[in-house]
């Protein structure tokens, strides 16, 4: 039950007050608020919170962030001049709501800060350049397009084409390493809520993890101020706790539907697919807060994830969000079908800051393993046509299905960056066609990456690696020249009276 003495001790303080004039589902039309502040948060007399969206003298638009049920004629006050949240190392291993109320049953936080929600993204001076690879343990991922700390990289996909899986092996591989993960989950069902907790749990990733969570029964507010609540929580142990920080937000495609409601009960304009106009600033100013500090060099690095119905990227969503981030990496619905374990597209994906994290070896890696299975595919599509092969097409079709029996990788299955390079190394440096056992060899990687120091240890373990667990080459005998078939004694003796014969004649 709400105390309203709150309230009261707000109204007496003098703090700006208004009356409840109209209400269209979570939006709440005010007179009064003279003077009042975009963005402010207010108190409904009932105890429910709101948000300045406008402010037109003395008429003013409210959003309501904890339901739909106002009655006309309450009073409202400011509470605080921006909309806060609470903040700090304490919701660390928390799981809370986007206004920081825990839902976790673990007790009151015990928070004693608070930020605001919007905030501004540091500027140009402030930042510096990104160099240091984060590994997310998916060889797929980390071979081909490596994401650097302080990177915005959008996550594409369809549904249930493997994005969730990927970030969650991406959250449990930050174990044993001082990376925090804030985790948004935006309009999802409580049960795909509660099994990400679950795997959380299991793993041990939920002790360096915050969960933030609007599922589809929560406000419409709730959803549209998820990300920005996150963001404001990653920002506080960015800055102020010197922590590299990882957040991910899943999904802004539910975020944007949610805006776009909020928009159209506010009577906006709709434009592009009934998106209201600022969607673009919506998302990019909320990215744009990601980078690398000058001051303390820690990093908050953005994965916002985009849902794309029928493997459609061309989309307006999608597109905006590619052209914010630096990068995508695509989940094709259609390779996960076929069994393809992760389903990330190597043709449409891309890390365009990738690069300057890897070290020479590693760039060298990358670039022929792309050639590698541009020539697989190329050989593939040769092979249905001819039976004979030559020695290079053969061994480019070895080599292919190699590689991609290498990255085959179930959910539970994390690999380092020294093992990624031992393997895929190991298979680019076979020579001929002959069959290797790459489950074998996985095994063997495993036990063998401890002992790699150097470029030398890589060259020498790689060509013993190679040796074990290959088969030996197939030499093809040459033929016996075929003898005449014996010829029966009766066709002998005729034959050698014909001779006689012919020497008395």
């Amino acid at each position: 039950m709400f105390d309203n003495a709150v309230f009261q001790k707000l109204v007496e303080a003098d703090n700006l007050t208004g009356e409840v004039t109209a209400v269209n589902r979570f939006i709440v039309e005010v007179k009064g608020l003279e003077g009042v502040q975009i963005g402010a948060q207010v108190l409904f007399q009932d105890g429910q919170r709101g948000m300045v969206r406008e402010a037109y003298g003395s008429r003013v638009i409210l959003y309501n962030i904890d339901s739909e049920d106002v009655a006309i004629g309450s009073l409202v006050v400011v509470e605080r001049e921006q909309l806060q949240v609470p903040v700090g190392v304490e919701l660390v291993g928390r799981v809370v709501t986007p206004m920081g109320e825990p839902v976790d049953g673990k007790g009151a936080l015990k928070a004693t800060k608070f930020s605001g929600v919007f905030t501004p993204a540091p500027g140009i001076m402030d930042r510096k350049m990104l160099d240091e690879q984060l590994a997310s343990g998916v060889t797929a991922v980390d071979s081909f397009f490596p994401i650097v700390l302080g990177q915005r990289i959008a996550i594409l996909g369809d549904s249930k084409s493997g994005k969730s899986t990927f970030l969650s092996q991406l959250s449990a591989n930050q174990q044993g390493t001082d990376r925090l993960v804030v985790y948004v989950l935006i309009g999802k069902r409580k049960v795909d809520i509660e099994h990400l907790i679950s795997e959380l749990n299991e793993s041990g990733a939920i002790n360096n993890t915050i969960i933030i969570h609007a599922d589809i029964f929560d406000s419409l507010t709730q959803s549209y101020l998820a990300p920005y609540a996150a963001c404001a929580m990653a920002e506080e142990l960015w800055y102020n706790q010197n922590r590299d920080v990882i957040i991910i937000y899943d999904d802004l495609s539910s975020h944007a539907e949610a805006y776009r409601q909020l928009s159209l009960l506010q009577e906006v304009d709709p434009g592009r697919d009934s998106y209201p106009g600022d969607i673009f600033y919506t998302h990019s100013s909320l990215l744009e807060r990601a980078g690398k500090l000058a001051t303390n060099e820690k990093t908050l690095t953005s994965l916002p994830v985009v849902l794309t119905p029928n493997d459609d990227i061309t989309a307006y969503l999608p597109t905006n969000i590619m052209s914010i981030t630096d990068g995508q990496i695509i989940f094709d619905l259609g390779f996960f079908r076929k069994g393809v374990r992760p389903a990330v597209n190597a043709g449409l994906s891309v890390s365009r800051v990738g690069g300057q994290a890897q070290t020479k070896r590693q760039k060298q890696l990358s670039t022929a393993l792309f050639k590698s299975l541009a020539k697989y595919h190329q050989a593939e599509e040769f092979s249905h046509f001819s039976s004979q092969l030559s020695k290079e097409t053969r061994l480019d079709l070895a080599r292919g299905k190699h590689l991609y029996a290498a990255l085959m990788q179930p959910p539970e299955e994390l690999w380092s960056l020294v093992e990624q390079q031992l393997l895929l190394e190991t298979i680019m440096l076979s020579e001929d066609d002959r069959p290797i056992d790459v489950a074998a060899l996985k095994q063997s990687v495993r036990k063998r990456s401890p002992e790699v120091k150097g470029d030398e240890d890589f060259d020498r373990i790689e060509a013993e690696l190679l040796k074990a667990h290959s088969a030996e080459p197939v030499v093809e005998k040459p033929k016996a020249a075929e003898q005449p078939p014996a010829e029966p004694e009766d066709t002998k003796k005729k034959k050698s009276d014909k001779k006689k014969e012919k020497a008395h004649a």
